[in-house]
C-alpha cells in the first residue's frame, strides 16, 4: 500500500519524502500523471526519452533469426 497524501485548498499535494528520495526526484522534476480506471498514476518525466526507451522490450526477439522470419512474413503474405 502506498502513502497517503492530501489535497490542498490550492488542489495541491505533497510528495512524501521518501518517494521523492526513492525516484530521485525534486524541486523543478516534472511528473506524467495519468488516469487509469479510478486511479491515478504519478512517474517522474525522463530526462531524456531515447535513454528511457532504450533497451524496452529487449528481450522480445531473442532467440528469433531475423531472415527466417520476415521470409517466413512474406511467405504468409502470398498465401493471401
Amino acid at each position: 500500500m502506498g502513502a497517503t497524501v492530501t489535497l490542498s485548498s490550492k488542489n495541491q499535494i505533497v510528495v512524501p519524502k521518501f518517494v521523492r528520495h526513492k525516484l530521485g526526484i525534486g524541486p523543478g522534476d516534472q511528473l506524467i500523471v495519468n488516469v487509469e480506471k479510478e486511479g491515478l498514476m504519478l512517474r517522474p518525466r525522463p530526462k531524456s526519452y531515447s535513454r528511457h526507451l532504450r533497451g524496452l522490450h529487449q528481450n522480445l526477439w531473442k532467440g528469433t533469426e531475423a531472415k527466417q522470419y520476415v521470409d517466413g512474413e512474406r511467405d504468409s503474405w502470398e498465401e493471401q
